[in-house]
């Protein structure tokens, strides 16, 4: 296994979040968090706005898009958003270096996900919509 393999290796074993609707089998899913360039990011302020999202996580690399989390009746935010980037080497940085900081007063988690489908935007619980 190349360097790069196990830094990407590395990467994905660090994160414990698996989405519990994933189509496909957990070694599917493994796979496809190996290669993924989309991160779920957890634990955010109901007041962070996309573009502050953006300006940290543009820093770690270019930021293909960002898909905020909305109450799918309200339409507010619901505390995650996903961010896509368009490499796997500058998502690994933002797992590395921003999973754990501060943005507006909350300690934000980072997650890898195996990658945005419409309608995963929308909370699922009772609380902020989630």
């Amino acid at each position: 296994m190349s360097y790069k393999d196990q830094k990407a290796a590395a990467a994905a074993a660090a994160s414990a979040y698996r989405d519990q609707r994933f189509r496909g089998s957990l070694t599917d899913q493994e796979e496809a968090l190996l290669q993924s360039t989309t991160l779920y990011i957890g634990n955010l302020s109901f007041y962070t706005t996309e573009e502050q999202v953006h300006e940290l996580f543009g820093r770690a690399g270019d930021v293909k898009r960002i898909i905020m989390g909305i109450d799918r009746f309200r339409k507010t935010p619901c505390g995650f958003c996903f961010v896509e980037y368009y490499s796997r080497d500058d998502a690994v940085d933002a797992v590395r270096y921003i999973n754990g900081t501060r943005l507006d007063d909350r300690i934000i988690r980072t997650d890898w996900d195996a990658g945005f489908i419409e309608g995963r935007q929308y909370g699922r619980g009772k609380h902020g919509g989630q």
